[in-house]
C-alpha cells in the first residue's frame, strides 16, 4: 500500500508528511488551511480540497487534527471520510482523542468493511521532526501488523495495546506522567531561582541524575530562556487532561497530580497562554 492520505497538517502532521514522502509514499494531503501545505506541495504531496478527495484516492487514511470534534467531524459528517470510503481500505487516527470516539470510529468502519486503528503518539515536535514518535495503538493484531511498516516511517517505539480505544487509553497514560514531569520541571527552576542557583548549571546537573525527564532536559532551557514556541501547544494539553479527568472519574479514580495540573493550565488559558507550549507553565509560578 503506497497511497497514503493525511488529513491535518500541523506541527506533528507537516513533519510525519514529510518522512512519508522521503519514504517513496504517493501522499495525498488535506487541511483546512492550503498554505499550511505550501511547502509540502512543493515537496511532492498531492494537495486534495476535499476529505473525500483524499478517501477514495488513498489505501490507507490518516488522520491528525486537534480535538475530539474534530475527530468526529473528519469520520461522521456528511462530507467525512466514512461517507466516501470503500471497503477494504485502512483508517488510521493519530489524534489524542477520547477511548469511546475510537470505539465508535471502529464499530463503524468494521459495517463497512473498512479497518481501523487509534494510534495517537508522543514526542513532541522534535519526534516528528526527527521521526521517533511513540505511537501507541489500539486494533486488531492483523491490521496493526499491516500497518506497522508505515507507522514506522515515523515512529520508533510502536505498541499495539489491546482491542480499539486501548491507544487512547495508553495515551491518557502518557499524558498523565507529562503533567507531572512538567510540574516537577517548573518547581524544580522555580526553586533554583528563588534561591539564587543558576538554572541553566542546575539543569544540567539534575538532568544528569535520578530526577531527569524529558520535559527537564528538553523543554527546562526553553522555560529559562522564555521560549514558549509550542512544541505542544498549552490548548492540546488541557483537551488531553480533561478526557483523562473524564475517563477516570469513571472508575472512581482520584489523580490529585493531573488535577492540579490542569488547574494550573486552565488558568494559563484564561489568562491567554492557549497557544503558547507547554513549557510556559513556568509562567504560573512566576506569579505566586
Amino acid at each position: 500500500m503506497k497511497k497514503i492520505g493525511f488529513i491535518g497538517i500541523g506541527v506533528m502532521g507537516g513533519p510525519i508528511i514529510g518522512h512519508l514522502l522521503r519514504a517513496g509514499y504517493e501522499v495525498y494531503g488535506y487541511t483546512r488551511t492550503k498554505a499550511k501545505a505550501e511547502s509540502l506541495i512543493a515537496a511532492g504531496m498531492v494537495w486534495c480540497d476535499t476529505i473525500a478527495l483524499v478517501t477514495v484516492s488513498a489505501d490507507v487514511i490518516f488522520t491528525m487534527v486537534g480535538f475530539p470534534k474534530d475527530v468526529e467531524d473528519v469520520y461522521f459528517a456528511n462530507d467525512g471520510i466514512f461517507k466516501a470510503i470503500t471497503a477494504g481500505k485502512y483508517v488510521v487516527d493519530l489524534t489524542t482523542s477520547e477511548p469511546r470516539l475510537a470505539q465508535r470510529i471502529s464499530k463503524q468502519a468494521q459495517e463497512l468493511g473498512v479497518h481501523a486503528l487509534d494510534a495517537p503518539v508522543t514526542g513532541g515536535d522534535l519526534g516528528a521532526i526527527n521521526g521517533t514518535l511513540t505511537i501507541m495503538v489500539g486494533g486488531e493484531d492483523a491490521d496493526f501488523d499491516t500497518i506497522l511498516p508505515i507507522l514506522s516511517v515515523f515512529g520508533k517505539s510502536i505498541t499495539l495495546h489491546g482491542a480499539a480505544g486501548f491507544g487512547q487509553h495508553a495515551k491518557m497514560a502518557n499524558q498523565i506522567g507529562i503533567a507531572g514531569s512538567l510540574i516537577g520541571m517548573a518547581e524544580v527552576l522555580t526553586y533554583a531561582q528563588q534561591v539564587g542557583l543558576d538554572p541553566e548549571k542546575v539543569l544540567a546537573t539534575v538532568g544528569s541524575g535520578s530526577a531527569s525527564s524529558w520535559q527537564l532536559v528538553n523543554n527546562g532551557p526553553k522555560a529559562v530562556s522564555g521560549d514558549y514556541q509550542p512544541g505542544f501547544y498549552i490548548k492540546h494539553f488541557v483537551k488531553d487532561m480533561n478526557i483523562a479527568l473524564d475517563e477516570i472519574s469513571e472508575h472512581q479514580v482520584e489523580l490529585p497530580g493531573l488535577q492540579l495540573a490542569n488547574e494550573i493550565y486552565e488558568t494559563l488559558i484564561d489568562n491567554g497562554k492557549m497557544d503558547l507550549g507547554t513549557q510556559a507553565i513556568i509562567e504560573w509560578y512566576k506569579k505566586q
